[in-house]
């Protein structure tokens, strides 16, 4: 075979499998989430699959001829690529934990065989052009240079270009197509090649019919997703209940409530928290102007427009990480920016600079990956730089979901009390003693806070949260719990998952 056609296969299915593990994450998040368990089953499979595939490659290669061999692995890997997008969508509704065990089982279902049958091409190609064994050392690494080039330009296309551009079934089915028509484009080669070989015509018939077949169950059999973003299967629920109440769902998540009809209208009860506190920020400031609030996580844009319409003087800046999220409540959800709301596309780690300095009155801290607060949102030190943005007597409220042990939300706590002079607590009386999980807003200051007003507010409207500000009391909650730093914040680790909605 010429030395330019081994190394494009080489080079093209080493780049197809980095391509399924980059999508594989958009594949299973609408069933299990995007979490560090996630990514670690996706490469763990995937790698074990490539191990397994080079060396029965090699093995293969040995006892037959590997002209033979080449072409139906392409076409194959090619089908069985674009399998994964159904097998995914049938599976992933009965994945009914995001459990370590279960994102491993149905990676494996959906990429193991993919990608360890590409993965052999390499041995068989390796074989073929072994000629000559005083070039055995030069062949073989070669090839195998070319193939890692072909899985880090896989990787950064697809992180850089092809997530942000194209849905995910298209680009699956684009490259399994492509993968079946160069494995039977290989096959008319061969068999008229100077010294002819004779691929298994059955098999390549078997393996297109399967590949079609796949491309077309992967058209039809559609998954949860209305918008694809560069982060995030989403989708916009309406309430069957409420005439205008349309719910953000984020991956598994339930993530945010708008009431298209009536903004003020606060559905889940952390967020309904963070209304009261605005309300008694704002009520303690002058009637010239409204509260500057910092945004930490837009999602459906429920608070942002809620302190607008309660408070117009005020001002907003949201700090969003998807754009595409934006559009969307700007499409769907009600959304209407004016010259008091700044919304800046990024990550908010790097989205604060110097101008924000001494500038806000509260700040809201409602960011998430699945159901964990990304975790350079957590350490001591983005504490310090949120702190360098508020004003002496601002209040900082950040939105922690745990379930007991409670491991993350002690240790949280404890960050901000590393940082801040006063934190406090609100959550049911239950979550406070540590007997059940969910929604715990924790709120920090330099200044007392104001949990007497805040406990009116949730009395006055028959809330169900309590305030817990007592020292002693919190500082027996922490116990022992560790300093997040940028050095040492194990979020995933400490995290105790046991819902896929916020309320």
């Amino acid at each position: 075979m010429p030395s330019p056609l081994a190394a494009a296969l080489v080079f093209a299915t080493s780049a197809a499998v980095l391509v399924l593990e980059i999508l594989a994450g958009r594949l299973l998040a609408p069933y299990v989430g995007v979490t560090l368990e996630t990514f670690t089953a996706i490469i763990g499979v995937v790698l074990a699959a490539i191990a397994f595939g080079t060396w029965i490659g090699g093995v293969l290669a040995d006892r037959t001829s590997p002209a033979r061999l080449l072409p139906p692995c392409l076409v194959f890997g090619g089908a069985a690529a674009i399998a994964a997008v159904p097998v995914v969508r049938a599976l992933g509704p009965a994945a009914t934990s995001t459990a370590p065990g279960t994102v491993v089982v149905l990676a494996t279902v959906g990429f193991f065989v993919p990608a360890a049958v590409l993965s052999a091409a390499s041995p068989l190609v390796v074989k073929i052009q072994l000629d000559d064994l005083d070039r055995t050392g030069h062949v073989v690494g070669r090839l195998s240079a070319i193939g890692t080039a072909g899985a880090l330009v896989g990787v950064f296309v697809t992180g850089f270009v092809l997530v942000a551009s194209f849905p995910t079934t298209p680009v699956v089915v684009a490259v399994g197509g492509g993968l079946v028509l160069g494995g039977l484009a290989l096959a008319a080669y061969f068999r008229r090649a100077p010294t002819p070989s004779s691929p298994a015509g059955g098999a390549l018939g078997i393996g297109a019919v399967a590949a079609v077949a796949a491309t077309l169950a992967a058209a039809t059999w559609t998954g949860p997703c209305e918008v694809e973003t560069a982060y995030f299967c989403a989708r916009i629920e309406a309430d069957p209940d409420r005439s205008g109440g349309r719910t953000l769902v984020l991956d598994t998540l339930r993530h945010s409530y708008v009431d298209l009809d009536d903004p003020t209208h606060l559905e889940f009860g952390y967020v309904a928290v963070f209304g009261d506190l605005v309300d008694v920020v704002a009520a303690r400031g002058t009637e010239a102007s409204g509260p500057a609030v910092l945004h930490i996580g837009g999602g459906g844009f429920t608070l942002p427009m809620y302190v607008d319409v309660v408070h117009p003087r005020s001002t907003n800046v949201v700090l969003e990480l998807d754009g595409a999220l934006v559009e969307l409540a700007r499409d769907e959800l009600g959304l209407e920016e004016s010259d008091r709301m700044e919304i800046r596309v990024g990550d908010a780690r790097t989205s604060l600079g110097g101008p924000d300095a001494d500038r806000f009155d509260v700040v809201i801290g409602d960011a998430f990956g699945g159901l964990a607060v990304p975790w350079h949102l957590t350490t001591a030190e983005f504490a310090t730089e949120v702190a360098a943005t508020m004003r002496p007597s601002s209040v900082y409220g950040i939105n922690v979901i745990d379930h007991p042990p409670l491991e993350f939300l002690r240790a949280e706590i404890a960050t901000l009390r590393s940082v801040f002079d006063h934190v406090a607590l609100v959550a049911t009386a239950e979550r406070l003693r540590g007997e059940q999980g969910g929604n715990v807003v924790v709120l920090a200051s330099d200044a007392p806070l104001p949990t007497d007003a805040l406990t009116a507010r949730l009395i006055a409207r028959d809330a169900d949260e309590t305030v817990l500000g007592d020292h002693d009391a919190i500082e027996e909650f922490v116990g022992d719990a560790p300093v997040l730093t940028d050095e040492f914040a194990p979020v995933d680790q400490l995290l105790t998952t046991g819902v896929t909605s916020r309320r």
